[in-house]
């Protein structure tokens, strides 16, 4: 198939390099001719151009572009494409883009690819990026059938484990284990920062390993991304911030107390259901 890409990052570079890796044909576009030829040099797109006509003759596009470009981005491509053309994104909110890209172009599909890495831009790209990592469609009730089979075909050539669900219930589940871990994260490096004592900021600084590394990794990557989660899914994501704020304030409240049995029971009980997100 001729693919087009619309966004030659971390996610639409590594796109490029699996589907191409099948006998695609990769029409790549980005804002930068520097990205263009990046792209191109690494193998992962057969052309690519700034200008969006270059995707006319694509069956399929996937919009891989920051979440508040994706709707503009659609407006602006849809006057280059013909009405078979089937067009997907990649965003980590889906209600408010599929919403408004479903109406303006049939064949819209959305998608949320569960995978990346802290590294951002073409550079970034890698093979395998989706390999056994979740991979999400939201189509709606007036998606046509044959847009959604062409776009999980693809999914599935990717190696990625699909998964389908309404938009809103997307973006309900990925408030919890996605947008809130990051806003957590986040907190966690500011309060950090906020240590009074220079030395013994200085002394954690140096003392900072795996479990500080682990848990601080979404907070301290890309800002944007952190603010358009909050902007584009912001009522999700306050109710996931009460909840957690709600258990944060219980385990205050077992510290203050001396209540060590309580707070025992607590972390076997999280002990029991992490396996239930994460198998390690």
């Amino acid at each position: 198939m001729n693919i087009g890409i619309l966004g030659l990052g971390l996610i639409g570079g590594s796109l490029g390099l699996d589907l191409r890796s099948h006998g695609h044909r990769i029409i790549g576009v980005s804002r930068r001719a520097s990205t263009c030829q990046a792209a191109m040099a690494i193998g992962s797109v057969d052309e690519a151009s700034v200008n969006l006509n270059i995707l006319a003759s694509a069956e399929v596009v996937f919009i891989c572009t920051p979440l508040g470009l994706i709707v503009p981005t659609v407006e602006q491509l849809i006057t280059f494409l013909p009405p078979t053309t089937v067009v997907t994104d990649v965003g980590s909110v889906k209600s408010p883009i599929v919403k408004v890209a479903s109406s303006l172009w049939h064949n819209f599909v959305g998608g949320h690819p569960m995978a990346g890495t802290a590294e951002s831009g073409i550079e970034a790209a890698l093979r395998n990026l989706f390999v056994n990592r979740p991979y999400v469609l939201t189509p709606t009730p007036a998606t046509p059938k044959s847009a959604i089979t062409i776009v999980e075909g693809l999914v599935q050539e990717l190696g990625s484990n699909l998964y389908y669900c309404a938009p809103e219930q997307h973006d309900n589940a990925v408030s919890w284990i996605s947008h809130l871990p990051v806003m957590v994260s986040a907190a966690l490096i500011a309060a950090c920062m906020g240590e009074g004592d220079a030395d013994v900021l200085q002394l954690a600084q140096s003392l900072a390993s795996s479990g500080f590394k682990d848990t601080s990794r979404i907070g301290g990557g890309n800002p944007e991304l952190g603010v358009m989660m909050a902007k584009y899914n912001r009522d999700a994501l306050l109710r996931s911030l009460q909840g957690y704020r709600n258990n944060l304030d219980t385990i205050i409240d077992l510290i203050e107390q001396e209540n060590w049995h309580h707070l025992t029971e607590i972390f076997q009980k999280n002990q029991l259901n992490r396996p239930n997100f994460i198998k390690d």
